[in-house]
Parts: structure tokens; C-alpha cells; sequence
């Protein structure tokens, strides 16, 4: 349904997202007889795989062990080595607690940071004491430390692990990341180029495919690189790379049969970049299912927010909320045309994730994430209403609903759903408590993406975001509002850095979709809404599934 103009029709406030970046059979055709390629670039992983368990059973020195194994994570290529590299750190884990925090320890400020992120990124608490020895008499790190380049890009990255009440590691992110600004002009082009990444990007804010393809890059260029594993990483990648192009190919194929962009033109035509959102989630080759299940949900998710937002009028939306509270086909009378055509979408949805999940006895899991869905949709409407009223809630009432319109409960719900038997009912009621890792993540997501899109949503007469809701209650400037959001989400980081140790209230898989659709939010927002400005993403869409990797055989 085309956005009509007649005067009898209320008023709209139509937002103009940027058109998509990619046609629409820019992926469906994507070649679907791509099995012996696959099978011949799985041969030579599982060949190179010994070679590299080998290399990872025999390193005896810890430090060489756990370099190893974070290159292994840095490469994309350490899910093929789960149960050794848990084996390992477990076997080394009391002997590198004890070491560290004694004084006499000989590992320089490279070693120590290197081992203390690590073994943290893993879940395992080592405390922050290792650090002690690198500080003066006044009890600040030492300044000689700054001439130290390789030491500082390993504190700068293991600072990002840091969690609440942990002063040293606050003070090593600002005097790292100071000192690594200084240093970048005069280093060697290949480190330059990596110290300006991680200023960039850190890697525990890094979307984890992404961040393999560029370490890829990098690694290459390194003289003391190991061709074995560089080898693997390359043949690794393009190999995953036609699952993720198969999958891109279906969801394409399925948006273009819905005719999803003709059918609501007010919304924003996604499915790239929604499937990118999907791939940084979970990019191993046994959760594609999650990846179809996520990036369907997030495409109805994303139609419904621009309903809300840019286009539905506050009776017709009244009606929606009404219709997806009663989740009865019956309901769809009430509704104007092109809100019918969304709702049998949603609803036939969710009936698919249903029959699905009855092979295995998890249907009744659906509901927790149609009710998370249902939530959510409620949250929007509370802003519509605001929005006609001209209201402006005080920032603890807005935050109290804008965390839910954040998405960030709705979508993991989704995500779990394609997780198979970890996520049973006691995850799914966990999930639903809003435990402190969700509460973190949707205080991110929300954060970030009211300071980088709330002037293009005021412009349009969208409802106050946290930015006008801070500034009007205290009276302060807008620069006052970012500082003060930037620090929430860096404790919200905290928090979710917390809830990542052993022992964990879930699964570690299931943590890790969190965590990472968490990165996804600094990445896309970090600079820009780069969801709704598409074109800043474009070259992560190339590079992780138009790309490949060239290959020196």
C-alpha cells in the first residue's frame, strides 16, 4: 500500500528512511549448487584442524598457549577447538591466578594483560591485582610504562573486561588509549594500522565476524605469522561464507515473495543489514537456525517500529495494539488494509517457529517470545500516545518504557528459539526476568541510538527520546546529556561483563548471542544510525558476503 496523500486521510509523519542500499535480487540469486565447493573447503579444514590441535596440545609455555588461543578467537576459527582450548585454560587457570598477583611474577605488561583478558573473555574472574606491579609509589601506573606500545594495545584491550569497583582498569583505558594516540603516528604501517582499529573498535566491543576479517588482514601482514593457521582462517571463512550466502539467499527470496518493501514502502528495506545483524550473533555454521529465525523476527520488528513510528495514525495503531494483545486472527477485521497484511504476517510467523519447534518438544517456548513481542508492542504504543499528546514523560518514565522498545528483549527471545535444547523453559523464564546482562544491553541499545538518531526523529515530530527527556528535567545541554549517557553505557558494559563469570546463571552459548548483539549496537551506532543511513555498513555487507578471501595456494 503506497503512502496516499488525500486530504481526507490524517495527517502521517512519514520519516524518508534512506532508500535500501541493495536490490532486491542482489542475494536471491545467489548460486545455490555451492555443496562441492563447500564439501572440498570442509577437506582441507578438517586436514588443517590436526595440525593446529596438534600446536595447541603441545605449546607447554603459558603465554605462547594463551597467544594461541587468542588468536585462535581473533581468527574466527577457535569453535573448531571449543572443548581443547576449555581443557586448556581449566589445566592453567590456578597456576596463572597465583602468578599473576605475585609481585616476583616475571610477565611484562604485555603477558599479564594478555592473560588477564583472555582467560576473562572465557569467563574465568582473574582479578585485577596483576596489574598492582605496574603501578609508581603515588599508586597510578607508571608513566615509563607509555613507551611500551605492544604493552599498551594489550592493557587499552583488556581495560574493556573491566568491571564495577576495578579503579585500575579505568585508569589503564584512558592513560592506554592516550598513549596509543600518541604513539600511532611513528609505528610501522602494519601496527599503525592495527593500534588505529582497536582505537576504532576494541575487540570486546567488536562484532566477531567482522572483527575476523579484518584481523585476517592483518595477520597476513605479519612477519612472524604462522601459515598454517592463516591458512585455515582463509579457507574457514570463505567456507562459512557460502552457508551465511545460502542463508541470505533464502531470507531474500522470502522477503521478496512477502513483497515486504512494496507492501509497507514507509519502512526501512533491510534485509541485508538485517542479516548481518543475524550473522553478528551467532556466525558458527550449526546456528543457521538461529539466523533464519532472528532475521525473520527482526523484520517484523523492524516493520512494527516504523508503524509506530513513521506512519501509523493513533487510531490505527490503538487497533494494532489491541489485535497483537488478543493474538486471534479474528482480530483482523478491525484493522485498516496494510496493518492486516502485517498482522497475518506476524501471526503466521510465529505459528512457523511453532511447528518447527514440535519435532523437538519446544513449542511451547513460542510463547516466551511472543510475549516478549507483545511487550514490546505495548512500549511503542505508550510512545505513540505520547507523541499525540505533544508529552514529554520525565528521563525515569521514558527509560522505564524505552528500554522495552529497545528491542533488546524481544530479539534474544527470538534468538533462544533457534538454540535447540539449551534453551528450554528455565532459560526462557530467566530471559524473562530481565536478568542484569538484558537490563545492560537494552540500556546500550537504547543510549546509543537515541544520541546518534534523535535529531533526524525530531525533525519529523517523533516523541521525545532520553536526549530531550534529560536535557528538559535538568536543565542541562545536549554535550552534558551524551557525557552523562556515555558513562551509563560504559557501566552498563561493566555489568555485562560481570554477568559473563563463571559461574554463569545460563549457558555460556546463550550469553554470547547477548554480548554480541550488544556489540552490534556500538558498532551500527557507534558513529552514526547506521540502520537507517545503510550506506555505513555497505562495506561490512561486501566483505562478509560478497568478498571472499583470496586464497594463495
Amino acid at each position: 500500500m503506497a503512502a496516499t496523500t488525500q486530504s481526507t486521510e490524517a495527517p502521517r509523519r512519514l520519516a524518508n528512511f534512506a532508500p535500501a542500499v541493495w536490490g532486491h535480487d542482489d542475494f536471491a540469486s545467489f548460486a545455490s549448487d555451492q555443496d562441492s565447493e563447500y564439501g572440498s573447503y570442509t577437506e582441507r579444514v578438517e586436514e588443517l584442524k590436526v595440525q593446529v590441535k596438534d600446536m595447541l596440545l603441545s605449546t607447554n609455555e603459558i603465554v605462547e598457549k594463551v597467544e594461541l588461543i587468542d588468536l585462535l578467537g581473533r581468527l574466527g576459527i577457535s569453535y573448531h577447538f571449543e572443548s581443547e582450548i576449555e581443557d586448556q585454560l581449566m589445566q592453567n587457570l590456578d597456576i596463572v591466578k597465583t602468578k599473576l598477583v605475585d609481585d616476583d611474577n616475571d610477565y611484562g605488561l604485555y603477558a599479564a594483560a594478555l592473560l588477564f583478558r583472555v582467560f576473562r573473555q572465557h569467563g574465568y574472574k582473574i582479578s585485577c591485582d596483576v596489574f598492582d606491579k605496574f603501578k609508581g609509589d603515588d599508586g597510578k601506573l607508571k608513566m615509563s610504562l607509555a613507551s611500551d606500545v605492544e604493552g599498551m594495545l594489550s592493557l587499552y584491550e583488556a581495560s574493556h573486561l573491566s568491571m564495577h569497583g576495578e579503579d585500575v582498569l579505568d585508569e589503564a583505558l584512558g592513560f592506554s588509549k592516550t598513549s596509543l594516540h600518541s604513539a600511532v603516528t611513528q609505528l610501522n604501517p602494519h601496527f599503525a594500522n592495527q593500534v588505529a582499529h582497536a582505537l576504532q573498535q576494541p575487540y570486546q566491543k567488536g562484532i566477531p565476524r567482522i572483527e575476523s576479517r579484518q584481523y585476517i588482514n592483518f595477520y597476513e601482514e605479519d612477519e612472524s605469522r604462522n601459515e598454517i593457521l592463516l591458512k585455515l582462517a582463509k579457507i574457514d571463512f570463505n567456507r562459512v561464507q557460502l552457508l551465511h550466502q545460502q542463508e541470505l539467499s533464502h531470507v531474500s527470496r522470502w522477503y521478496k515473495d512477502l513483497q515486504i518493501a512494496s507492501k509497507f514502502p514507509y519502512a526501512r528495506d533491510r534485509i541485508a543489514e538485517i542479516y548481518m545483524w543475524t550473522v553478528g550473533s551467532n556466525f558458527e555454521p550449526h546456528y543457521g537456525r538461529v539466523r533464519i529465525f532472528l532475521t525473520k523476527s527482526v523484520t517484523m520488528i523492524s516493520i512494527l517500529d516504523d508503524t509506530y513510528d513513521a506512519y501509523g495514525t493513533i487510531e490505527e495503531l490503538r487497533l494494532l495494539t489491541d489485535a497483537i494483545e488478543r493474538w486471534d486472527i479474528g482480530a483482523i477485521d478491525q484493522l485498516p488494509d496494510y496493518m492486516k497484511v502485517l498482522y497475518k504476517m506476524i501471526l503466521n510467523l510465529y505459528d512457523e517457529f511453532e511447528n518447527e519447534l514440535k519435532n523437538e518438544g519446544r513449542s511451547s517456548c513460542v510463547a516466551y517470545a511472543r510475549d516478549a513481542l507483545r511487550e514490546m508492542v505495548k512500549a511503542y504504543h505508550v510512545e505513540a500516545e505520547w507523541c499525540n499528546k505533544s508529552y514529554v514523560p520525565t528521563f525515569d518514565e521514558y527509560m522505564k518504557n524505552a528500554l522495552i522498545t529497545s528491542c533488546y528483549h524481544a530479539i534474544p527471545a527470538a534468538c533462544f528459539l533457534g538454540m535447540g535444547e539449551i534453551a528450554g523453559i528455565k532459560e526462557f523464564e530467566w530471559l524473562k526476568s530481565i536478568p542484569k546482562m538484558v537490563r545492560a544491553s537494552e540500556m546500550i541499545g537504547r543510549l546509543m541510538d537515541d544520541i546518534m538518531s534523535h535529531k533526524e526523529e525530531q525533525k519529523r515530530g517523533h516523541v521525545a527520546s532520553s536526549v530531550e527527556c534529560f536535557m528538559k528535567q535538568y536543565g542541562v545541554s545536549e554535550e552534558e546529556v551524551v557525557e552523562d549517557f556515555q558513562n551509563r553505557v560504559a557501566n552498563a558494559w561493566k555489568d555485562i561483563n560481570e554477568e559473563c563469570m563463571r559461574p554463569t546463571a545460563v549457558s555460556l552459548h546463550l550469553l554470547m548471542p547477548i554480548l554480541n548483539l550488544t556489540r552490534i549496537i556500538d558498532v551500527v551506532y557507534k558513529n552514526d544510525d547506521g540502520y537507517s543511513n545503510p550506506v555505513n555498513l555497505k562495506e561490512h555487507v561486501k566483505s562478509l558476503f560478497i568478498e571472499q578471501i583470496p586464497m594463495q595456494d
